[in-house]
């Protein structure tokens, strides 16, 4: 494994390497213990694992996965992370994309504020990290990391993608507004709305006319915590823009319907937004 993390990112240390070993293990404690439902894909023909990402004021240990003995630039898709973190799940993402012949990083957003993997509750994870970490801090991390998969990762800018899953589906969607120079980008079950704070001051639906990068959002119609009113009223504000999106609701899916660690997992929507989300990419020229 050394020789692979050499060849992702040849500045990568064993700092790095142990700032990333424990989330390695498994699944986030407050996440719970995965269920027998969860895929695991393994790492054969691919290069895998941690890499330190140069950023503004420090390195961001990563996760990185892409296709082995590959030659020219790959296309790349950035992966934010769920509320818990760089865990296993989101790691496996990382791998299902390289089997599909993409360089596909996920960055640990919230290396400054705290790790995730030592929390055992999601309101604790929510008060101590999750809301300490500032959307402008995002932005400039995910500008880092594309700048580190064109420059050190093998990736093609010129097809950069983004998705990302629950706190990491609101970010797709800030990060579609933040940077036009994406080719796609695909929002799993992201929060559209909510009250502005210092570190959150806008949401989805206050960006929906700034967004001219292809959107696909992929939403539960039974999920508790985002209304379908707020769905709607994206969808209105995207249609206005004139903007090249499409958002898709499974009904009776909720929330975390892609997850498949966890109870929520639902097998057809799931591996139906999958499908939409490869066609996506390709689609729009991120492939």
């Amino acid at each position: 494994m050394l020789a692979d993390l050499k060849s992702l990112n040849p500045d990568f240390s064993r700092r790095g390497f142990l700032g990333t070993a424990l989330a390695a293990t498994g699944y986030a404690l407050a996440a719970g213990p995965a269920t027998a439902a969860a895929i695991a894909t393994d790492a054969e023909g691919l290069e895998a694992g941690a890499v330190l990402v140069p950023a503004r004021d420090r390195d961001l240990p990563a996760y990185a996965a892409r296709p082995a003995n590959t030659t020219g630039p790959l296309p790349t898709v950035l992966v934010v992370q769920e509320i818990f973190g760089v865990h296993e799940y989101i790691r496996d993402i990382c791998r299902r994309l390289a089997k599909q012949g993409y360089l596909a990083v996920a960055p640990e957003l919230y290396v400054r504020q705290g790790d995730p993997s030592m929390v055992t509750d999601v309101p604790t994870l929510l008060k101590t990290i999750v809301a300490r970490v500032p959307d402008e801090q995002v932005m400039a991390d995910l500008d880092s990391t594309a700048a580190w998969a064109a420059k050190s990762g093998g990736g093609d800018p010129g097809r950069l993608a983004i998705t990302g899953f629950c706190w990491g589906g609101r970010v797709t969607w800030l990060y579609a507004a933040h940077n036009p120079r994406l080719r796609a980008a695909v929002a799993w079950y992201g929060r559209l709305a909510g009250e502005a704070s210092a570190n959150a001051p806008a949401h989805p639906l206050d960006r929906a006319a700034s967004i001219t990068v292809p959107v696909l959002g992929l939403y539960g119609g039974a999920d508790q915590g985002i209304p379908l009113e707020s769905v709607e009223k994206m969808r209105a504000a995207l249609k206005a823009a004139g903007a090249k999106s499409e958002i898709v609701v499974y009904d009776g899916a909720p929330h975390a319907f892609h997850a498949d660690y966890r109870p929520s997992y639902r097998e057809e929507p799931a591996r139906d937004g999958w499908s939409r989300m490869l066609a996506w990419l390709k689609a729009n020229g991120a492939a």
